[in-house]
């Protein structure tokens, strides 16, 4: 189920090249924290990091494998753009927008989000 809402706070994507990556790919599991609970920072074989949500990946140490395929790619926003949110993770919210983009935003940037 989706649903449409209205962003309150602009949001900027933190990086124009984020990490995709497929289910069965193994990552190597960072020590950065988050201010986002649920999130881990890896990085890919190539070298490629960005923060994947905790509950895609089984850990071993410092490896993880990913149980699913993932984007990180975020998306910006500006106030009074609508979204339609296609799944929640960890305060995040996977979006598209009306041009058809899709991407996380912080759920707190969206009116209405719970």
């Amino acid at each position: 189920m989706s649903d449409t809402y209205h962003v309150i706070r602009a949001y900027q994507a933190s990086t124009s090249s984020p990490l995709i990556v497929r289910k069965g790919d193994v990552l190597s599991a960072g020590d950065k924290t988050s201010e986002w609970p649920g999130w881990i920072w890896c990085t890919d074989p190539s070298g490629k990091s960005g923060w994947v949500p905790e509950k895609y990946v089984r850990r071993a140490e410092r490896r993880c494998t990913m149980l699913r395929d993932y984007d990180a790619t975020e998306l910006t926003v500006e106030p009074g753009e609508e979204v339609t949110i296609l799944g929640r993770e960890s305060g995040w919210g996977w979006c598209v927008n009306q041009q058809g983009l899709r991407g996380w935003i912080p759920l707190n940037h969206i009116e209405g989000h719970e």
